[in-house]
């Protein structure tokens, strides 16, 4: 880093940013977005798209922990540098995936906020046979240095699978940490699921057939709309949702096509009949209308005349507003006084 790098604003960013080490050479693995960071040298490996792309606009290099390219493109790194998430199953997983992909005795250093669990971590390396020490703290954040060693437990023991849905139709879907709903059906979804066949017409397919699951998370939509019999699009900035949708129709012999996608971008210039929805409205522990505010806004770009958008929402969220501006019109379809259905049709 040199002096023209900006400086760290995330807290977690800070604490790095006043150690005396040089990262050149080292891996970030699930990386907040930071300017500090994206400016430096370093590869980034996230599931989160929009990291990626961030640290390629930045010049950097980034890559999906699922890439193909990470073990044949990279040189070993010098060391690696974990961001604890928020979902304490998910950093057990990244510790799992470090300790099979990168050398034993390979420097580790993880870091997190205090309040997001990052002392937890303590209990975890001890578990694992990790030695660990402290280095640093300040900000309501600590760092720990550890060195990865081999285990005996591998990076799929975190996949799990569970069942939803009645006899005639039950499925299976494969779970994941950090992914939405990891191992259960939400409340919202399951309202969502009991009003679809009535918002697309009596049946859980539409007239062409082509419906898009934006945000598919554990393929739960897109696996009852392909058992329906639509053709199903299904997105996810997430790598581990796009994974888990891609199991969830493989373990029920459903066809259909996963990408990762920042809402609509890679979906240029393509419409559907209808589009289904669970949007999110956290990014960690703040609210962020934007993912949600984009989908509903460029929805009409992406649907055939006639075509609906439908989506489940909390009920409180400010997404009408939306709906009317971006359709001019729209119907509340469910309300069970936590979440409402809405349906808006593209005229």
């Amino acid at each position: 880093m040199n002096a023209e790098t900006p400086r760290a604003e995330n807290p977690v960013c800070q604490l790095l940013e006043r150690q005396d080490d040089d990262y050149r050479g080292w891996w970030w693995v699930a990386p907040p977005r930071d300017a500090w960071l994206e400016a430096g040298q370093g590869v980034a490996v996230s599931a989160d798209l929009t990291v990626r792309e961030a640290w390629r606009g930045a010049g950097g290099k980034a890559h999906s922990p699922f890439s193909s390219e990470l073990a044949s493109a990279e040189a070993t790194p010098a060391g690696a540098v974990l961001f604890w998430p928020k979902s304490h199953a998910l950093g057990e997983w990244w510790l799992l995936w470090l300790c099979a992909t990168l050398p034993e005795g390979t420097p580790l250093r993880l870091v997190g906020e205090n309040q997001g669990g990052i002392k937890r971590v303590l209990k975890v390396l001890a578990a694992l046979g990790l030695g660990c020490r402290k280095l640093d703290g300040a900000r309501r954040c600590s760092l720990f240095e550890t060195r990865l060693g081999r285990l005996d437990i591998a990076p799929e023991a975190a996949w799990t699978r569970f069942e939803v849905g009645p006899e005639s139709g039950r499925l299976t879907l494969a779970s994941h940490p950090g992914v939405f709903g990891h191992g259960k059906l939400d409340d919202g979804t399951r309202l969502l699921l009991e009003t679809l066949p009535d918002a697309l017409g009596g049946k859980l397919s539409v007239a062409s057939g082509e419906v898009l699951d934006m945000g598919c998370g554990d393929g739960i939509l897109a696996a009852r709309l392909a058992h329906g019999g639509a053709r199903v699009s299904a997105v996810d900035v997430n790598a581990f949702a796009v994974e888990a949708t891609r199991r969830s129709l493989a373990a029920n012999g459903l066809a259909g096509e996963v990408l990762e996608s920042d809402v609509y971008s890679a979906l240029a210039g393509r419409r559907f009949d209808a589009i289904i929805s669970n949007p999110p409205f956290h990014q960690e522990r703040a609210i962020d209308y934007g993912p949600a505010a984009r989908l509903i806004g460029e929805a009409p770009a992406h649907l055939r005349p006639g075509g609906a958008l439908i989506i489940v929402a909390n009920a409180f969220l400010p997404y009408p507003d939306r709906l009317e501006r971006a359709f001019g019109r729209f119907e509340t379809l469910a309300d069970d006084r936590r979440f409402r259905v809405y349906r808006a049709i593209k005229r």
